[in-house]
């Protein structure tokens, strides 16, 4: 017996599982969930600990070698990887397979959290479980042969940052490369006496809207604000 004979002779029953598999097929198509990419937990957490202008040496001294410490003791921890520059240090920590990441998240900034009171003034961290979703999906490079890396930057910064964090979708925009810009302030600590200032009022001046002539003026009471 044949193959087309056999299936002559049981068209009835073929049609039928053709019929029964086109529609599972079709309520499959319906209810099954689309997403961009599948969901991968990867035993990774992204840790990055922001101490304001520390200096790099300082960074690792005082916040990113007690950090190490704390978080060596959650179970599961594998490998630490530290990057430090200044006022700020990224870590990323890699755990054993099949590890819990949600309790692994939450001992790491547990541990943080405890640790945070002991370091320098102002150090805030944030933590990031690592998943195909933290990754960015799209990527821009920007160049230019008469424009210097920080002008790039800014212009990235300040005007292309803004225009595609309001694309609807959009979720998070990050500048990276170059260096952003960096201002340093000379204080003439004699003349700074003599007119009854402290070091402590320029740098108020600096990061508040006054500029420092005002402040100035209205110390010495020619014009106070």
């Amino acid at each position: 017996m044949n193959l087309a004979l056999w299936a002559s002779q049981h068209r009835r029953s073929l049609i039928f599982l053709l019929l029964v598999a086109a529609l599972a097929g079709a309520a499959a198509a319906f209810s099954l969930p689309v997403a961009l990419f599948p969901q991968v937990s990867f035993p990774r957490i992204a840790i990055t600990v922001d101490a304001g202008d520390q200096p790099a040496s300082q960074m690792i001294t005082l916040v990113a070698r007690p950090v190490e410490q704390a978080i060596k003791s959650v179970p599961g921890l594998v490998e630490v990887r530290s990057t430090t520059s200044r006022g700020t240090s990224e870590m990323s920590l890699n755990f054993d397979w099949g590890t819990d990441m949600s309790v692994a998240t939450l001992k790491v900034q547990a541990e943080i959290s405890r640790l945070l009171p002991s370091l320098p003034q102002g150090t805030t961290f944030d933590i990031r479980q690592m998943n195909t979703n933290v990754f960015p999906v799209a990527a821009y490079s920007l160049t230019s042969d008469k424009l210097p890396l920080l002008k790039i930057r800014e212009l990235a910064e300040t005007e292309l940052l803004p225009l595609l964090s309001s694309i609807r979708g959009v979720q998070r925009v990050e500048v990276l490369g170059s260096a952003p810009r960096e201002v340093r302030v000379d204080v003439d600590q004699v003349r700074l006496t003599s007119l009854g200032l402290a070091l402590d009022d320029v740098v108020k001046a600096l990061q508040g809207p006054m500029c420092f002539r005002q402040l100035v003026w209205c110390r010495t009471g020619t014009n106070c604000c």
